[in-house]
């Protein structure tokens, strides 16, 4: 009895394990320097050895490629600056080509320069940015004039223009790096303009939240409220950081993009959730109850990103990205999937544990390389 008794006493002790081991107890969710490597290390070498499922130069690999060049600046070996520009060789550095004249401005086509500028900073070879400054160019001479209303049809194709809240992650943070690596002013003007004529549109100034696009301003959540897309707010407040830091200190709209960062790292502190993660649905988060991690890495990102370079209070902020931090390693599979991401979207949908994509993973290593920056600073003692 006492031997049947054991056996099934270290079974349930088996199980428990495995259990707590699926639900990413592999990995240390402490802030210092070496914990946090080590999650994304593994993060990173289980998408490296992925197939990419979409085109390399497709939006999603470039979101992924962005968090990639982050993590490859502090990895410690050139394995991931090597992956990096084995990617822009066999695209020879040129943005997703498409054969749909409709979509010659399409934001998603070139986020891919987000990297290439990138690795141009590394490497100092200009050709890694010439195909896309071209592109840009092209844009100035001749730029998209249609309104921002969502709606595509064989002769007219709303995405010309920033219509759709995604897209101010995807575009303006290439024309910001564009400029800086430049120091061609047009660049910025055109972002600035493009940028201002979308957050008119699309930005609630009630809720400090960003609609997906036109087609969402009457549309309730099951609770009643107002439809605001996790990812697609996340991809807006990510994509803030990297345009406020590539712009010169005395830019006059400067301030233009600090004051609507501000206000949404107000309104997302106050919508995240007891375990430390945001929901598909910013303003129904019960109607999709499990966390959703693009949207989560991204939203850390930004904090920590504003607590490090003085934009945010540490002291309000820094509970939250901590949580949050938690939260994240909590999805990573043993293996180093980063589960919980929702898949290509709109709006919100049902996320589960198994669920991946690069552009998530790309949130993650953007994420925790601010972090590793941070804790190497000291920050979280």
């Amino acid at each position: 009895m006492i031997r049947k008794y054991c056996i099934t006493l270290a079974l349930a002790f088996i199980t428990i394990a495995g259990f707590a081991q699926d639900m990413g107890a592999a990995f240390k969710a402490d802030l210092n320097p070496p914990d946090i490597k080590n999650v994304l290390e593994k993060v990173a070498d289980w998408q490296l050895k992925m197939p990419l499922s979409h085109s390399p130069a497709d939006w999603t690999n470039a979101a992924l490629y962005a968090g990639m060049a982050d993590w490859a600046s502090i990895a410690g070996n050139d394995t991931y600056y090597r992956w990096l520009k084995d990617i822009g060789d066999k695209t020879n550095w040129s943005y997703n080509p498409q054969n749909n004249p409709l979509r010659r401005y399409h934001a998603d086509d070139y986020c891919v320069g987000q990297m290439y500028i990138e690795m141009y900073r590394k490497y100092r070879d200009k050709n890694m940015i010439k195909p896309v400054r071209a592109y840009l160019d092209r844009i100035l001479k001749d730029p998209a004039r249609g309104s921002l209303e969502f709606v595509n049809t064989d002769t007219y194709w709303s995405t010309q223009r920033w219509s759709w809240c995604d897209a101010l992650f995807m575009g303006p943070t290439v024309w910001a790096k564009m400029a800086a690596v430049t120091k061609k002013r047009k660049y910025l003007d055109f972002m600035f303009t493009e940028y201002k004529f979308t957050t008119d549109y699309l930005y609630d100034k009630d809720e400090d939240l960003y609609f997906r696009d036109s087609n969402y301003f009457n549309r309730r959540e099951a609770n009643g409220r107002k439809v605001f897309w996790g990812r697609g707010n996340g991809w807006v407040f990510a994509g803030l950081p990297v345009i406020i830091r590539e712009l010169p200190s005395n830019y006059s709209q400067k301030e233009y993009f600090v004051s609507i960062y501000s206000k949404m790292a107000e309104k997302l502190l106050s919508l995240q959730q007891p375990d430390g993660s945001w929901h598909a649905s910013l303003l129904d988060p019960a109607s999709y109850p499990n966390p959703e991690m693009s949207a989560t890495a991204f939203f850390v990102f930004g904090l920590a990103w504003g607590i490090d370079h003085g934009y945010l209070d540490r002291e309000t902020y820094l509970p939250a990205v901590v949580k949050g931090w938690k939260s994240m390693v909590s999805s990573v599979w043993p293996d180093g999937k980063v589960g919980f991401i929702q898949p290509i979207g709109a709006d919100p949908k049902a996320v589960t544990r198994e669920m991946t994509e690069v552009y998530g993973v790309g949130g993650f290593l953007m994420a925790g390389t601010q972090l590793y920056k941070m804790a190497e600073k000291g920050m979280f003692n």
